[in-house]
């Protein structure tokens, strides 16, 4: 099985990086393209490979289109069938944490939850694995306090680090609404970035697709980098339509997206936040 999953991941990692020189090839020519066709020179850094670049232009035919993505995004498929979500904990979770547990698995869809107890997160990737979940999502504190949030996806990755702010339980929210099981409409707000359409599609990729007269929502709105989670439910009285939030409550801050599993250590980091960067214009990533 080990020999197995390293082969797999050889043949992936391989086609994808395949497929990340044919997106690059498609680029350099498209340069050299519109630097032909608008009468302007060629990019400095293309002159000396122009001549190919034109000879590969000029043997593309009228269907030719830029190389899908299919090879590099691991939710390529997504939508084909539901997600399956493991939800556990660090090891030895407080009651606090333990009660978030619960209330982030009623917030996903067809998610399962699992007592960490002394599984060690090579047993619980390889469960994942074995069982066909698509995501392991697990939760950790600080202190008794709910601090971070770790989403993994299956079987190759990628793997989203998020620290944890403002957590406030559904328990703590006045008037909150009935959770009802079925799967909530999902809104991404300004994650505009590369890097934030890439998180956004880590986050909703969590959730399966809602049926058009779900009254669920859920937003994932981006404000100076930090993500607020927000779970509504609505619905008519009357002539007007009624919000009522059903909780919880936290905002999502991005410090790591790592090209492999959880349990992988040796992997290429897509980003890593830097905070001691001395331009906040180059820090901000979503």
């Amino acid at each position: 099985m080990l020999r197995r999953q390293a082969r797999l991941r050889r043949e992936y990692l391989y086609e994808k990086a395949e497929a990340a020189k044919d997106r690059a090839t498609y680029e350099r020519k498209r340069k050299i393209k519109e630097a032909i066709e608008l009468g302007k020179p060629v990019p400095t850094e293309l002159r000396h490979e122009a001549d190919r670049l034109r000879e590969l232009n000029a043997l593309d035919d009228i269907a030719h289109e830029k190389p899908t993505d299919g090879i590099d995004s691991e939710y390529a498929n997504a939508g084909v069938s539901d997600p399956k979500v493991l939800v556990t904990t660090s090891l030895d979770p407080s009651s606090k944490l333990t009660q978030f547990l619960k209330e982030m698995k009623l917030v996903i869809p067809n998610s399962h939850r699992m007592n960490r107890g002394g599984h060690t997160i090579n047993e619980i990737v390889e469960t994942c694995r074995a069982d066909g979940f698509s995501d392991l999502v697990v939760l950790q504190e600080h202190r008794g306090i709910p601090d971070g949030m770790i989403v993994s996806h299956m079987p190759y990755g990628p793997t989203a680090y998020f620290g944890l702010h403002n957590v406030i339980m559904r328990h703590d929210i006045e008037q909150a609404a009935h959770v009802s099981e079925a799967n909530p409409h999902i809104i991404l707000h300004n994650l505009s970035t590369k890097m934030g359409e890439r998180v956004g599609c880590i986050l909703k990729h969590l959730f399966p697709v809602p049926k058009p007269e779900s009254r669920r929502v859920i937003s994932f709105v981006n404000q100076d980098d930090y993500i607020s989670f927000r779970h509504h439910v609505y619905g008519k009285n009357g002539p007007d339509i009624t919000l009522t939030e059903g909780g919880p409550r936290f905002e999502l801050k991005l410090y790591q997206v790592k090209l492999g599993t959880i349990e992988q250590t040796e992997v290429e980091n897509e980003y890593l936040l830097r905070p001691y960067m001395n331009s906040a214009k180059k820090r901000k990533a979503l």
